[in-house]
């Protein structure tokens, strides 16, 4: 297909499904963002776009809220487990406050 012959049938398309301001080129960043959301490595994206190097790869993968909510639920889960296990340690501001608060019982004095 001729350039001139693609960009008619394009711009017709864009505009069919109501995105005319749509460029050829952000096909490559809407179709990479999904693909690392469900779970494509690096190694896979890249190999999917043809490209060679990392940099290149991570500049067609954009972030979106739904895998940040999915993070958040993950980082609570595992939170919330090792805290039901025993694992969660007391700050340092909470020891250091019951030591302090064991030698001035030992001192007997009022702070």
């Amino acid at each position: 297909m001729k350039r001139s012959g693609f960009r008619r049938t394009w711009n017709r398309t864009r505009t069919a499904v109501g995105l005319p301001n749509l460029r050829f080129h952000d096909l490559r960043h809407i179709g990479n963002t999904p693909a690392a959301s469900g779970g494509a490595s690096l190694k896979e994206s890249m190999s999917r776009m043809g490209h060679s190097s990392t940099r290149t790869a991570l500049i067609y993968q954009h972030a979106g809220q739904d895998r940040d909510k999915a993070i958040a639920r993950a980082l609570g889960q595992a939170f919330k487990k090792a805290r039901s296990n025993g694992h969660e340690k007391p700050s340092g501001t909470r020891r250091a406050r019951a030591r302090s608060a064991a030698a001035g019982s030992c001192r007997g004095g009022n702070r």
